[in-house]
């Protein structure tokens, strides 16, 4: 009995594999290599809060109620029993005290969106320092971009939708920002909001927006990334046997899938603890949106930070012109700003490649110490991004440490121009003094072994031991750019070659592959 229920099953899989060849693309599945390296955890982070987001989501759904029409308050928060508001933030309020479990799951919902937007942008940046961007990646830098970008998109519409005084503090917020606009701005208002503000449509469009549109799209764009890493394989640490036609690992099955079902469970239990003993969001403190009021303290989730300090240290300056007034605040922090910043992000890939002249494909990982040049542009901005997020807060950080908000503000408009460059400095000279401590740890050895010899000078120099063959293969491989020759010909490769210069210019060149295995 239990051989032919075997050759049943047999029978039923090759017919379903006849029709829906599973098998196949099964078998190329299993036998996926993996790198087991902690850095490359990231993007599996971002994609199992994306599912637990998901998740919770659906179930918010069924209780929440995206309209702006107004109600008298009857639930169980009896300070606001009685009082007037939307019944979007009505719902809300009966997410949270009337429904079982609904408070904690509103909260990893929000902690979960998060992590989400954290992870993606972690990740993204572990492509940049390594240099995973480049050829043949390039559609998969432009692609995670884009999810950080609607990542930011959804949180905000997502916050956006209780309707409490600190999301209708910041939609007005978003209001500015669409009516500084040049020409379009206020009909861009008027279609968003359904009329004047506050209007009656916003809740309902970032409704559909934020379970429907969005979400669909980000769907489609993490499974577009996901085949392609599988499809042009995962860059790796350079190392002994690793080259751009192999990846050293471990295999889906068993090992890499038994090592990411328990992150997925291991992620999704942090957030539930931090759901059930970290409160976030509690909108029954802030009370329903009303128009003649402003929260005190309002600050927007850590990934917003930065706009909103872009526009508390831009001044309000405007001009007029032909009988129209461009205000530059909030114009060029919160519409202007984001298109630069955003714009050069998605062309720093081809821009490298054209500066260095690199265009063959490249499947191993740089070490940031050895591109001194884009690991101090990478902290450069971080080191912004970090001034702009304080800015985000500088009401609040003048009152807990008892400064002049007028003197914060200079200080860290001052502070946005000087730390980017001190950062890059910095950066790009420990990236040097790193190069030539792997230098000097290729050449005289690393551990001391306790002998002294006396040199013929009569001065007492210490022994040390050789470093170990396996380190000094790691150290020779990888790419060692040069800069490109200066040439005389039309201006812009004139200027390419200046820039390769620049880019290229100072680094400690270690012994060729060859020479070191000949010393050994």
């Amino acid at each position: 009995m239990r051989r032919s229920g075997e050759e049943g099953r047999a029978g039923a899989a090759l017919w379903l594999d006849g029709r829906l060849p599973f098998l196949d693309a099964g078998r190329g599945l299993v036998r996926k290599v993996f790198p087991d390296h902690w850095s490359f955890l990231l993007g599996e982070l971002a994609l199992y809060s994306f599912t637990l987001l998901l998740v919770t989501g659906v179930y918010l759904t069924f209780y929440f109620r995206p309209t702006m029409g107004e109600v008298v308050y009857a639930g169980s928060y009896a300070p606001l029993v009685g009082q007037r508001m939307t019944a979007a933030y009505a719902s809300t309020l009966a997410i949270s005290f009337d429904v079982r479990g609904g408070l904690l799951i509103r909260q990893v919902h929000h902690w979960a969106a998060l992590v989400f937007v954290a992870a993606i942008g972690c990740h993204l940046l572990r492509i940049f320092f390594t240099g995973a961007f480049r050829r043949p990646r390039e559609v998969n830098w432009l692609i995670g971009l884009t999810l950080f970008q609607l990542a930011l998109v959804e949180g905000f519409a997502g916050y956006s939708l209780p309707d409490d005084l600190l999301s209708g503090t910041g939609l007005r917020t978003a209001q500015g920002f669409m009516l500084a606009i040049p020409l379009v701005g206020s009909y861009l208002s008027f279609f968003a909001f359904g009329g004047e503000w506050p209007g009656t449509d916003i809740v309902p469009r970032l409704y559909t927006t934020h379970i429907l549109l969005l979400p669909g799209i980000l769907v489609g764009l993490v499974t577009a990334h996901l085949i392609l890493v599988f499809y042009l394989k995962h860059t790796q640490w350079a190392g002994p046997g690793r080259s751009a036609r192999n990846v050293v690992g471990r295999p889906m099955f068993p090992h890499f899938l038994a090592k990411t079902v328990g992150l997925l469970f291991l992620v999704s239990g942090v957030i539930v603890v931090l759901a059930a003993v970290a409160q976030v969001n509690p909108i029954w403190k802030y009370g329903p949106y009303r128009a003649d009021q402003a929260s005190t303290d309002a600050q927007p989730d850590w990934y917003m930070g930065f706009l909103e300090g872009a526009l508390r240290l831009m001044p309000g300056t405007e001009t007029r012109l032909w009988g129209h007034s461009i205000p530059w605040n909030p114009l060029i922090p919160a519409v202007l700003f984001p298109l630069v910043l955003f714009g050069l992000l998605y062309a720093y890939p081809f821009a490298e490649q054209w500066i260095t002249g690199d265009r063959g494909e490249r499947h191993l990982c740089d070490r940031p110490r050895d591109r001194p040049v884009r690991t101090a542009i990478g902290v450069a901005a971080l080191t912004a991004y970090a001034v702009l997020l304080m800015a985000g807060g500088q009401d609040v950080l003048a009152l807990v440490f008892r400064v002049s908000v007028n003197g914060l503000d200079w200080t860290l408009r001052v502070a946005l121009f000087v730390a980017p460059a001190v950062a890059f400095w910095l950066t790009r000279r420990i990236c040097l003094a790193l190069q030539d401590r792997d230098r000097r740890r290729f050449t005289a050895g690393s551990t001391p072994t306790g002998l002294v010899r006396q040199s013929v000078e009569g001065g007492y120099l210490g022994e040390r031991e050789p470093l170990p063959l396996l380190q000094r293969h790691q150290l020779t491989l990888g790419d060692r750019p040069t800069p490109l020759p200066a040439v005389r010909d039309t201006r812009p490769e004139r200027l390419r070659a200046a820039l390769s210069r620049w880019y290229y210019r100072d680094r400690v060149p270690l012994p060729e592959p060859a020479a070191a295995e000949g010393e050994e």
